[in-house]
């Protein structure tokens, strides 16, 4: 995978005024998906939706951030050799919210019917990065765990400059050492198998903002409900 910095692409629709969903960008999504396994949209967010996501982290409590971990449930612990960013969980409460979750929810409704995933839950969190945080090179989902399916992210920064950093670096295996460089601005969409991309985030000079959220199918039990909090 040759590395390269994602600016722009033709052809992209524009949005409805209420943040509904493009069923020309599902459509990309999902032809990405099957021949390459991801697929990178700049400016693909509906630009209202996008906008009051923005707004909305402008006035979001600094106390409502908490530093992000690794691992789930019991395993669940923080790591800063690993990364060192502060994540908000999006539920709903707020009304842009309920508004990413619905069109989240359309993704995910158009990528069933289209792909067959079996795709069951969706969960996302704000993640901000501060000046020199990062995110190590990892997997979202181990292969066979049979939870995280699809991840996609978000990106929520205005005018971003190629030397500011930053970059999401998205690897096609374990062996590739270059890598494809998404680089993170207003709008952006980058959508992915869970599994198969390892892949990091690079340290930046001004405070980034995104969001990133999960698409899980069902592996609930008997006695263990899926997915946790």
């Amino acid at each position: 995978m040759e590395a390269t910095h994602l600016f722009g692409n033709t052809g992209l629709s524009r949005h409805s005024s209420d943040g509904g969903a493009s069923d020309e960008l599902f459509a990309r999504i999902a032809d990405n998906l099957l021949v390459q396994g991801y697929s990178v949209n700049p400016l693909a967010l509906p630009i209202e939706l996008a906008a009051e996501l923005q707004q909305h982290l402008c006035v979001l409590s600094a106390e409502k951030f908490k530093a992000a971990g690794v691992g789930r449930e019991s395993e669940h612990m923080r790591n800063r050799f690993v990364r060192s960013d502060e994540i908000c969980w999006i539920t709903g409460e707020s009304e842009v919210g309920r508004q990413w979750l619905a069109w989240a929810e359309q993704l995910q409704t158009y990528l069933n019917r289209r792909l067959l995933l079996g795709l069951f839950s969706f969960e996302s969190h704000f993640a901000h990065y501060s000046p020199g945080d990062y995110y190590k090179r990892h997997l979202d989902s181990f292969k066979g765990a049979a939870n995280r399916v699809l991840s996609v992210v978000a990106y929520l920064n205005n005018t971003w400059l190629p030397d500011e950093g930053g970059e999401l670096v998205l690897y096609k295996d374990e062996r590739d050492l270059v890598g494809l460089k998404v680089t993170p601005a207003f709008g952006t969409l980058v959508v992915f198998l869970s599994e198969e991309f390892p892949h990091e985030v690079l340290p930046a000079t001004r405070d980034r903002y995104s969001i990133a959220g999960w698409y899980r199918v069902n592996s609930s039990t008997s006695d263990r409900s899926d997915p946790p909090r």
